[in-house]
């Protein structure tokens, strides 16, 4: 089996990714497949077995039962978390509320949780949107930021059908708070590249405290 890294994660996976959709048959999943626990851990063991070491589910399939075989299987199996890279997905509705489905904040982070939960894990490796959400798309909340931005008197919006203007409009009605603003920096900020980050790293390391002399530096 090769190997690739996935994105700029520094994480190693196989060319090869398990796909479970076919996990836990409830309802119109059925339709995709309907593996039971035994025949699932019986796939994730052949499938490490040839070097797969990513597994890819979502929160949807079979209303969270495929992440709980998942989970199950691997514990099952006495797989240590680091060998494995664990892929899923949120934006389905998983209730019944105004609140159970989408991209928003409060529903990933729960979603989040319950993911966790159900693959017996502490963390997720790939965390994946499934969908795009009209409600509040990533467009709308990437207009708004630049919106936000003092240096910016006007944002040019091009589209190609008449729900992307709309989407695009949508961000004029968006609020975000300083620290709203602040989170969307500093998760898009693009890394600086070798030699730069060294530089600024230099810069800062011997940048004297604020108020002191320079002379007074030891």
């Amino acid at each position: 089996m090769k190997y690739n890294t996935l994105g700029n994660t520094g994480l190693y996976v196989s060319e090869l990714c398990l796909g479970t959709m076919t996990f836990g048959g409830k309802g119109t999943w059925a339709n995709m497949g309907n593996v039971q626990q035994d025949d699932a851990q019986a796939l994730i063991a052949r499938a490490l077995e040839h070097g797969i070491n990513f597994i890819d589910t979502a929160d949807i399939y079979s209303s969270g039962t495929s992440e709980e075989m998942i989970g199950q299987s691997l514990k099952n199996l006495g797989v240590r978390r680091e060998d494995v890279v664990i892929a899923t997905k949120v934006y389905r509705p998983m209730g019944q509320g105004p609140n159970d489905a989408g991209n928003s904040r409060g529903h990933i982070f729960d979603s989040v949780k319950a993911s966790l939960r159900r693959l017996q894990v502490d963390h997720i490796d790939l965390y994946q949107l499934h969908n795009v959400d009209n409600v509040l798309s990533v467009a709308r909340i990437a207009l708004a930021w630049l919106r936000h931005q003092p240096h910016v008197a006007s944002v040019i919006v091009g589209a190609k059908t008449l729900t992307q203007l709309d989407d695009s409009i949508g961000a004029s009605e968006i609020t975000l708070s300083a620290d709203e603003v602040a989170e969307l920096e500093a998760v898009s900020r693009i890394a600086p590249e070798y030699p730069a980050w060294m530089q600024r790293t230099r810069e800062v390391a011997a940048r004297p405290p604020l108020g002191k002399p320079i002379n007074a530096i030891e």
